[in-house]
C-alpha cells in the first residue's frame, strides 16, 4: 500500500494551498475593516508563506498518520502509543508554525494595539497574543490536516484489503476449477482407458484407432488446460474426438447427430462442457439398450442466455435420470464448474422425457470481441 502520496495528490495538496492563499487575501484585502486602502503586498506575501509551509507539511503529516495504527482492530497499547505520538507531534508542528508566522507577520506587518498606542501595554503583550492566537490556528489546521490523513490512510488500507480479498477470492476459484478439471480428466482417461481394454483382442483396429483419437484429444487438453472456457466451435471439435472414440466402441449401435445454431458458435463456454454430458447419456441411456440408440446435441440462443442440451434416445427418462443422479462424477463436476464460473447465472438440469433424458445447461451469452445483444 503506497503510504506516501503520490503525484496526483501532490498536485492537488498543492492547488488546495494556493486556492487558500488567495481567499486569505480576498478576505484580509476586502475586510469591511479597512485593509483595502493599504499595501497588498505583505498580505500576500504572508499569506502565500503560510500556505507554501502547509503545502510542505501536508504530505509528511498525511505520511505520519498512515505509519500509525489508529483502527479499532489494532491492540490497544499500540493504538494508545499512536494517539499519543501524534498528538505529540501535532502540537509540535503547531508550535514551530505558530512561531514561524508570528516572526513573519511580526517583520511584513508592525502592530500596535490602541491599547498600546494609549499609553497602556507594551509590544511584549501584544507579542504574546500574537503567539497564541498563531498556535492555536496552527493546532487547529494540524489537527485537519491529520483528520484527512487519518481518512486517507482508512480509505487505502480499504482498498487494499478489498483488492487482496478479490485476489483471493479469485485464486480460491482457479484451484477449485483446476482441480475440478484434473479429476474430470482423471475420471475421462479412466473410462477411456476401459473401453480400450475391452476392444483388444475382437478389434485391434479398432483399439488403434481409439488410441490416436484418445492421443488428439488429450494433446487438446493439456494445449487449453488453463482455459476456463473455449468458443463453442471449438468445444464440438473436442467433443467430436470424444465421439469417433465412443463409434469405434459402439460401431452401428450409437449415432451422434449435433444441431447447433451459428449464432452461438462463438460464444464462450466452460472447457469440456459437453463430453461428460455425452457421455453420462451413452452410459445411462445407450448402452443398455441392446439395439443402441441416438444422442442429439443442441446449442440455440435464448435472448442473452445460451442453450446446451443433450438429448438421449435410449432406454428411457425415469431410469436414466435416476442412474445418472445416484453415480457420475461428470455430472457432479459439471455442476460445480458452472456454479463457480457463472454463480447464478447458469442453471443445470436433468429431465426425463418420453424416449430418453435431457441434460440442459444455460449460460450468459458472451462473445469475445462482439456485443452479446448483437
Amino acid at each position: 500500500m503506497p503510504l506516501a502520496p503520490g503525484r496526483r495528490e501532490l498536485a492537488f495538496i498543492f492547488a488546495f494551498w494556493v486556492l487558500w492563499a488567495l481567499l486569505s487575501v480576498g478576505n484580509r484585502v476586502f475586510d469591511a475593516n479597512g485593509g483595502a486602502t493599504g499595501s497588498t503586498t505583505p498580505i500576500a506575501l504572508i499569506a502565500g508563506a503560510e500556505s507554501l509551509c502547509w503545502a510542505i507539511l501536508t504530505p509528511f503529516l498525511f505520511w505520519f498518520v498512515s505509519r500509525l495504527d489508529l483502527e479499532r482492530s489494532a491492540p490497544t497499547e499500540r493504538r494508545a502509543r499512536s494517539v499519543v505520538a501524534l498528538v505529540i507531534a501535532v502540537v509540535v508542528v503547531a508550535l514551530v508554525v505558530g512561531f514561524i508566522f508570528t516572526e513573519l507577520r511580526s517583520s511584513l506587518t508592525p502592530f500596535t494595539s490602541r491599547i498600546g498606542a494609549q499609553g497602556g501595554r507594551g509590544g511584549a503583550g501584544v507579542g504574546g497574543s500574537r503567539m497564541w492566537f498563531a498556535f492555536i490556528s496552527a493546532l487547529l489546521i494540524s489537527f485537519a490536516i491529520v483528520a484527512t490523513g487519518a481518512a486517507r490512510a482508512y480509505l487505502l488500507r480499504l482498498r487494499d484489503r478489498r483488492e487482496q480479498n478479490i485476489q483471493l477470492t479469485d485464486q480460491l476459484a482457479q484451484a477449485r476449477l483446476g482441480a475440478l478439471r484434473r479429476q474430470l480428466d482423471k475420471h475421462f482417461l479412466f473410462n477411456t482407458l476401459n473401453a480400450i481394454s475391452s476392444l483388444v483382442e475382437r478389434d485391434p483396429r479398432g483399439v488403434r484407432r481409439m488410441i490416436a483419437r484418445l492421443g488428439d484429444l488429450l494433446r487438446h487438453s493439456f494445449e487449453g488446460g488453463r482455459e476456463a472456457e473455449v468458443p463453442l466451435r471449438r468445444e464440438l471439435a473436442l467433443l467430436g474426438l470424444y465421439v469417433d472414440i465412443m463409434k469405434v466402441r459402439f460401431h452401428d449401435r450409437l449415432t451422434v447427430e449435433i444441431r447447433v445454431d451459428d449464432a452461438v458458435l462463438e460464444s464462450q463456454v466452460p472447457t469440456l462442457i459437453l463430453q461428460p454430458l455425452v457421455e453420462n447419456a451413452i452410459k445411462h441411456g445407450i448402452e443398455r439398450y441392446t439395439e443402441g440408440g441416438c444422442v442429439v446435441v443442441e446449442g440455440s440462443r435464448d435472448g442473452d442466455m445460451v442453450v446446451l442440451r443433450v438429448i438421449d434416445a435410449g432406454i428411457g427418462g425415469v431410469a436414466t435420470v435416476a442412474a445418472s443422479n445416484a453415480s457420475g462424477v461428470g455430472l457432479r463436476n459439471t455442476k460445480e464448474r458452472l456454479h463457480q464460473l457463472y454463480g447464478r447465472s447458469q442453471s443445470f438440469s436433468l429431465t426425463s422425457a418420453a424416449d430418453g433424458a435431457v441434460a440442459e445447461v444455460r449460460l450468459p451469452l458472451r462473445i469475445l470481441g462482439a456485443s452479446s445483444g448483437s
